[in-house]
């Protein structure tokens, strides 16, 4: 990783390297830009191809028990119906009446400022004319004898990695602007009995001896959580001010489109918001043509579209992404659980074996309650990106909820018959399901480095380099002759390149210095420099070897440099 200061200055810094060096371009740059879309350069879309490439001959390819599958990315709008997309693929929406603003509401987080100390009418009464608490607050704060934190307001932060911070620093600020002695409780993510409260700013621990609880603040919530009655109170994280914030309502995230001659209810479809269902109305076609036998597994890639509120952190969160999703199906006897951890597994294991670090992957579980109702079971696999650790891959028991919907909806039968039960039943599932998107931005953030290194003459300078494993670098090796003027060296360069372009990503450059060249090629990723040089074509026609990582040469010849390759790169 890279040793800039802070986490957002490295998203810059990554985010300025892709559009300098043609990994992602903000889409229709040129009418000012497109919320929420991005262009893959020439680059880009190698790396994206690479990590396409490599999930399916690892998920298909190399197994026997998976098939692939392409649908088309508008269904027949029923399916949508069957699968509760159309009534329940829902983010709960927040608007601020006054910037216009939209936020997430389980992304928009507030808290409470609780104050302990007795709090002047003089004070009250402010806070109640400016609207910061309710004609109940204060006469609850009137009547307190200040031996107890009491609430005085509201403050709200959006959702990232120091949102917790943000809310301290806010309630400081507010307690400081609107004159509240008294001291000040903290916000905490780990609120309980045991914790002891610790005064902003001055770094102290105390323990009242009332006891914890009741001095607590507790956790910060997020919009979806708020009382009707707190609501108005609470500020909007774009003007600050409070009384601007609606009440959380539904937004369905589908892209709506027409399809045909007429423009009406009758010709309604939507954009796919996923590539599973595809998956499962196509089970059966899958059952009848492709000689397959349970536990069996059938994968997609494949575009997706979802209206997301607010698109952000570059391409982690976008309208328009890529997934790569499959379907494993199980007997309904199985023992899913142990069929769960085995998938997760393996996708951890296939993280790793593209280049991602096994400290910045960690494992999430869904709490029960936040399950759907048909499903047994969900875990995620994180990453941690600058911006915070977030979901990476989902693993999700579905049980036979999909199968059973298509079957009701449509009155086709989904069962697979077992001949060695002689029974028919309707399979359940297994979804690991991931973004390519979100693959390549792992693989960015993860590779990205910058250090100080010589150069030939001795000088410190800074190097940029993406220590992309081989598998996904977007050119595997260039070659590069070392004087552009020497015919005899140039006809060996280029020979070598056609013959490494048969196969590989391979790129040929001769202007400027060598370490130059090199610069070039640690910026963008490339594992591999070969230059040939005056001992290649005088001597045993070996060529100079330097690796990207170590910065380190040797002396290689022809063939193992085919071998190299073919080792490294699957």
């Amino acid at each position: 990783m890279s040793t800039a200061d802070s986490p957002n200055d490295l998203m810059e810094r990554i985010v300025a390297l892709c559009k300098r060096r043609g990994f992602i371009f903000p889409s229709s740059e040129i009418y000012g830009g497109f919320n929420g879309f991005f262009d893959y350069g020439p680059l880009g879309a190698e790396l994206k191809k690479n990590i396409r490439d490599c999930w399916w001959n690892d998920m298909v390819r190399r197994r026997d028990d998976i098939v692939g599958l392409e649908s088309s990315i508008i269904m027949h709008p029923k399916v949508w119906e069957a699968s509760g997309h159309v009534a329940g693929f829902t983010d709960p929406l927040v608007d601020c009446k006054v910037s216009k603003q939209r936020y997430r509401a389980d992304q928009l987080f507030y808290a409470a400022v609780r104050i302990k100390g007795k709090i002047p009418d003089t004070v009250i009464q402010s806070l109640l004319s400016s609207k910061r608490i309710s004609e109940q607050l204060a006469q609850e704060l009137r009547t307190a004898d200040g031996s107890t934190p009491q609430i005085v307001g509201y403050v709200s932060a959006l959702e990232n990695e120091k949102t917790v911070e943000e809310l301290n620093a806010g309630a400081k600020n507010y307690q400081r602007k609107h004159s509240i002695q008294g001291e000040l409780a903290l916000i905490s993510n780990e609120a309980s009995e045991e914790t002891k409260l610790k005064m902003i700013g001055q770094g102290e621990n105390w323990a009242p001896s009332t006891g914890a609880t009741e001095f607590l603040m507790g956790k910060p919530k997020d919009m979806t959580e708020a009382k009707p009655e707190e609501i108005p109170f609470i500020p909007s994280p774009a003007t600050g001010e409070p009384g601007s914030l609606t009440a959380p309502r539904s937004f369905n995230m589908m892209f709506q489109t027409n399809v045909g001659a007429m423009t009406d209810g009758s010709s309604v479809a939507y954009l796919r918001p996923e590539t599973a269902q595809g998956m499962f109305v196509d089970f059966k076609n899958v059952v009848d043509t492709g000689r397959v036998k349970l536990p069996f597994g059938i994968a997609q890639i494949g575009k997706s579209f979802r209206n997301e509120i607010t698109p952000r952190n570059f391409i982690f969160r976008s309208r328009e992404f890529e997934q790569m999703e499959m379907e494993y199906f199980i007997h309904e006897d199985a023992d899913w659980a142990k069929c769960h951890q085995e998938w997760i597994a393996w996708c951890q294991a296939w993280l790793l074996s593209i280049g991602l670090p096994e400290s910045h992957l960690s494992l999430h579980a869904h709490p029960k309650e936040k399950l759907a109702f048909y499903s047994k079971g969900t875990v995620d696999i994180m990453f941690k990106y600058p911006f915070g650790v977030q979901e990476l891959w989902g693993i999700a028991a579905r049980g036979n909820y999909d199968l059973t919907q298509h079957a009701t909806a449509s009155g086709k039968p989904m069962e697979y018959f077992d001949e060695a039960t002689k029974k028919k039943f309707v399979p359940h599932v297994i979804e690991p399901a991931v973004g390519v998107d979100r693959i390549l931005l792992a693989a960015l953030c993860a590779a990205y480095a910058e250090e100080d290194v010589k150069d030939d003459k001795g000088n410190v300078e800074k190097r940029t380099v993406l220590r992309f494993s081989p598998r996904l670098a977007p050119i595997k090796i260039a070659v590069l002759p070392l004087m552009k003027n020497k015919p005899e060296i140039v006809d060996v360069a280029e020979k070598l390149y056609r013959k490494l372009k048969r196969k590989w990503n391979v790129f040929y450059d001769e202007s400027g210095a060598i370490g130059r060249r090199y610069r070039r090629q640690d910026e963008i990723g490339t594992p591999w420099c070969v230059t040939i040089d005056f001992e290649t074509i005088e001597k045993d026609g070996s060529f100079t070897l330097r690796e990207r990582d170590t910065m380190q040469q040797r002396r290689i010849m022809e063939p193992e440099l085919f071998q190299l390759l073919e080792e490294h790169v699957y």
